[in-house]
């Protein structure tokens, strides 16, 4: 059974304990009901778990703060008895419990369009059907439940993801991977470096027959050979992909700074980038990094952002 690193922090502003942990990396957040403002924040490995709780320490000495290891069962059924489907546009994100509720347009991607209606990456695409995603909650982020994840959902639907090849930075639980095959996208791949994530999203894609031409691997954006001089993204162990259409790359504000030219080398011309998991405190940085490109969609839900830019 898979355990992962978490800590208790209580006695603390929310959103500055964010703005703090944002440099280790943080997996997913959960807000507890157990006292006003309670969170638990989950990490990849126990080592950024550990630095990010010294900071914290540093940055807030009158926090409470306590480390331990969550089992991803214990996760799933807190998370049956309180999560339920979420709405975003046309895709509906359901827990496997839930999912035969929401079968309409589920489990297989829409008929391919004529080459008369077809209209370029970037235009809005209206689509009837309503589509859904299955995913089981774990610790992988990415239920649907937080404010980024539903940025995302929003932003891509602004897209016509017709013939498109999606490329899923900091996949987590895949879901957005898998929303935009259902959306129309010819292929997507998502990426991410937590090796338990990918095998979550993989088996999130087993939850939703029918979708096909969708994959998971590891990969580590910060990784100098990540992307070739073409922008193109070279997965390990697959052969080389062509430039993505769309890139979506749901991370944190200080992850986004630092990798901002390699995103903006990882989709193709006429393409176009959605960022999420930044802060509004964050959103001016996280704009100036990406000054290369136009910032041509903007939205804030709970304090979070979300942006999508096009090249210039």
């Amino acid at each position: 059974m898979a355990r992962f690193p978490a800590i208790d922090v209580d006695s603390a502003d929310g959103d500055l304990v964010l703005a703090v942990v944002d440099d280790y990396s943080p997996t997913a957040v959960e807000e507890r009901d157990d006292h006003d403002g309670a969170l638990t924040i989950f990490f990849s490995d126990p080592a950024a778990r550990d630095s990010a709780l010294e900071a914290i320490r540093r940055a807030m000495p009158a926090a409470r703060i306590t480390a331990r290891e969550v089992d991803d069962e214990d996760w799933a059924r807190r998370s049956q008895e309180a999560l339920g489907p979420v709405t975003v546009g046309r895709v509906v994100v359901a827990p496997p419990w839930a999912g035969q509720l929401f079968s309409t347009g589920a489990g297989a991607p829409p008929p391919a369009r004529s080459d008369d209606d077809a209209s370029p990456p970037g235009s809005a695409w209206p689509q009837a059907l309503p589509v859904s995603v299955i995913i089981r909650p774990s610790m992988a982020f990415g239920t649907g439940h937080h404010a980024t994840t539903r940025l995302c959902l929003a932003a891509v639907q602004l897209l016509n993801l017709t013939g498109t090849f999606v490329l899923d930075i900091g996949t987590g639980s895949g879901v957005l991977a898998i929303a935009a095959r259902l959306l129309g996208a010819e292929g997507a791949l998502g990426i991410d470096n937590d090796p338990d994530a990918v095998q979550c999203a993989r088996e999130n894609l087993a939850l939703n027959p029918g979708v096909d031409h969708v994959r998971f691997t590891l990969g580590d954006l910060t990784s100098p050979r990540s992307f070739d001089n073409a922008g193109l993204w070279v997965a390990r162990g697959l052969e080389p992909l062509r430039p993505a259409d769309v890139v979506i790359a749901n991370l944190t504000g200080a992850l986004l700074c630092r990798t901002a030219l390699a995103l903006a080398n990882a989709f193709a011309p006429g393409g176009a980038l959605i960022v999420s998991g930044l802060l509004a405190e964050e959103r001016d940085a996280v704009v100036a990094a990406f000054q290369r490109l136009d910032l041509v969609w903007e939205m804030e839900e709970e304090g979070w952002v979300g942006l999508g830019f096009a090249r210039l």
